[in-house]
């Protein structure tokens, strides 16, 4: 037995590679094969693809390229987003009538739905209870929610996340990619002293807040003058494991950023914009759902299809399934 097939393994997702399964696939490319028995212990190769059974002897496995290995993986975790938030959709639409019974018949803080009326409310609720809050506060805040002037408009939130920072609370923050270097983003972490991160992610859900784990605010209307406050523990639960998961997706932004790879000239965002435009898409709905303004997202669709030779939009989509940055082999 080789020392790969001896080392122990835990399950995991296709997220990480495990040390034991690197280790193999490693010696795997540098041989150009392995046995079926050497895989026998790292069976996380076979399922994410990384080793396939050889055309010529059943009993050795051939190792994919790299760059396909990682396409195919980061086509995984997409697909496991887009679940997650179908997930999501399923749920909201199952307690929107649950919703507005308890809206009806909600009485002060002890019920556990209540909806929050104007926007002034909606923070001033929030800032009270981020005032008692002494653990943790979860948050994904999309695209929109940071466009604007330099953060020392929002001194009241800055105030109040680092009085939480100060008494030994941290702070979670899932945004989307298109803020990555967005000066505002940025000069608000530099303002932040303490246990504070942020990842960002091609897409995110509505915005969402958990304080301490006990209480959620989610958007109640699309211009956000209506909130749901959530204290319902089987709501609670359903949130923190939704962001957990989204979490564990993301790309981290601070305190360390790490920078997303170029791949044969297709950057991270433009692999985003080639899935949507795959499925049918309009320059709209891609800006939309990707954080960007219109004519952003059709810089990047140009970009694109000048790096695949397109010169039509039905071409664009056509060379976009033979190219493979969509984990799709011809």
């Amino acid at each position: 037995m080789t020392a790969e097939a001896n080392a122990p393994h835990t399950e995991h997702g296709p997220d990480e590679l495990c040390p034991a399964g690197a280790l193999l696939y490693r010696r795997a490319l540098g041989e150009g094969r392995v046995t079926v028995t050497d895989a026998t212990a790292t069976p996380c190769l076979v399922d994410f693809g990384l080793l396939q059974p050889s055309l010529d002897d059943p009993d050795r496995l051939d190792p994919v390229a790299p760059v396909v290995g990682l396409h195919r993986l980061l086509r995984m975790s997409q697909e496991r987003i887009a679940d997650e938030r179908r997930r999501e959709e399923r749920l909201t639409e199952t307690f929107t009538a649950l919703m507005r019974t308890a809206s009806q018949s909600a009485t002060g803080e002890a019920s556990t739905l209540r909806v929050l009326s104007g926007k002034e409310r909606i923070d001033r609720t929030i800032g009270d209870v981020m005032a008692v809050a002494t653990d943790q506060v979860l948050t994904i805040q999309p695209h929109s929610t940071h466009v604007g002037p330099h953060p020392r408009v929002h001194e009241a939130a800055l105030a109040r996340d680092q009085a939480l920072l100060d008494r030994g609370g941290r702070i979670r923050t899932l945004y989307q990619h298109t803020l990555r270097h967005a000066p505002t983003v940025l000069a608000r972490y530099e303002l932040l002293r303490g246990d504070v991160e942020a990842r960002t992610l091609d897409e995110v859900t509505e915005r969402l807040i958990v304080v301490d784990r006990t209480v959620a605010f989610i958007p109640a209307s699309a211009d956000r003058s209506l909130a749901l406050e959530v204290r319902h523990p089987a709501l609670i639960a359903y949130f923190v494991n939704t962001f957990d998961r989204l979490w564990h997706l993301a790309t981290p932004m601070h305190p360390r950023a790490v920078h997303q790879p170029t791949l044969n000239g297709i950057t991270p965002r433009q692999r985003a914009i080639a899935a949507l435009l795959i499925e049918g898409h309009t320059d709209s709905d891609i800006a939309d759902r990707l954080g960007m303004n219109v004519r952003t997202a059709r810089v990047h669709i140009a970009k694109l299809a000048a790096t695949l030779g397109s010169e039509s939009r039905a071409q664009l989509g056509y060379l976009i399934g033979q190219s493979g940055i969509l984990d799709r082999e011809g």
